[in-house]
């Protein structure tokens, strides 16, 4: 007699060939309406399933893992980010929890180079103007935004999509700069012309343009705070692709709102779904919904990588994605 499949809990609709190999190899239990699920819906699942297969809009707290049956084993989280789990309350459970690095890379890296060009170029009010009947014609004085080549570019996080950023900005003329823990070798720092600041303070203090790549983790949780914002040049664009937690945005609301920084571009928010009204309001900030990673090629490859983590745990060996507590 076959085996039968392990049961596999999805939180989220997930691309279609995804949900197909999903029920071709598990006991998939889906979601086919896409609505997030309630807690009691999620205490369900986690407590009959052998996988449970979350997103980032799914809390995976210690009190929910507390409701895990004694058949779950692995959790698989859809995305490379992880802050929405409890990572220790999974490893002192048992649980082993794996995540999909790496197939984002280029997506979000084009999304944060698309953030600084729309900011500085004023794309977004540009395509307002016209939409709103407002273009009468070509004046000297029209629509006028920041040229990039020669401006200077500083990276929070200079891991896979910093790097990958960093590339695509200095084919675009920015000179790079970087703050990390620790610098990264010299043959990437030679290979993009970057720099490194070992002090962030310093570092936003002489930049032009400012993107946040770094991870969400408790360390850097209003990294960028009231006083280091304050730091910045009035002319300054900051560019939010990674975690709406690690800017302070009430306050650079505040600033952007008081002519204290040039722009913004956003595609995270502090207290997702719900965006500052503040931000709503300045015609000079461009807000996405969070589409960073929304290719379909992205999609499908996370989707691949979950298949992969859980089918590889299922076969008695250790998943290649594994989050380890030396990663938090």
């Amino acid at each position: 007699m076959a085996a039968s499949k392990p049961k596999v809990f999805v939180t989220r609709k997930l691309p279609a060939p995804v949900e197909a190999r999903m029920a071709e190899l598990f006991e998939a239990v889906l979601n086919p309406d896409d609505r997030p699920r309630t807690g009691a819906e999620l205490a369900a699942g986690i407590a009959e399933a052998e996988v449970f297969v979350p997103t980032i809009t799914d809390r995976i707290d210690a009190a929910l893992i507390d409701r895990a049956g004694p058949a779950l084993k692995l959790i698989a989280n859809f995305g490379a980010g992880f802050d929405h789990i409890d990572v220790a309350a999974a490893n002192a459970k048992g649980l082993i929890v794996t995540n999909t690095p790496g197939v984002l890379t280029d997506d979000t890296a084009d999304m944060a180079m698309e953030l600084i060009m729309a900011a500085c170029r004023r794309t977004v009010e540009g395509v307002d103007l016209i939409r709103a009947g407002g273009f009468s014609g070509w004046t000297p004085t029209l629509m006028l935004g920041r040229r990039l080549r020669g401006k200077r570019l500083g990276i929070i996080g200079m891991g896979r999509i910093g790097q990958a950023l960093a590339r695509r900005a200095k084919a675009f003329g920015l000179e790079i700069h970087y703050h990390n823990r620790k610098p990264v070798g010299p043959r990437i720092e030679e290979e993009l012309g970057a720099r490194w600041w070992e002090s962030l303070d310093q570092m936003l203090a002489h930049m032009d343009i400012v993107s946040v790549n770094c991870p969400h983790t408790p360390a850097t949780f209003h990294l960028l705070s009231a006083r280091r914002l304050a730091l910045l040049r009035p002319h300054v664009i900051l560019v939010n692709t990674a975690r709406g937690e690690i800017i302070d945005e009430a306050a650079m609301a505040n600033m952007l709102t008081a002519g204290k920084l040039g722009g913004a571009g956003l595609d995270v928010y502090e207290h997702e779904p719900a965006i500052n009204p503040k931000l709503l309001k300045l015609p000079n900030v461009v807000l996405l919904p969070h589409m960073g990673s929304a290719t379909i090629e992205g999609r499908v490859e996370m989707g691949e990588k979950v298949l992969i983590n859980i089918q590889t745990f299922m076969d008695g060996h250790k998943p290649p994605d594994r989050v380890i507590p030396s990663m938090l």
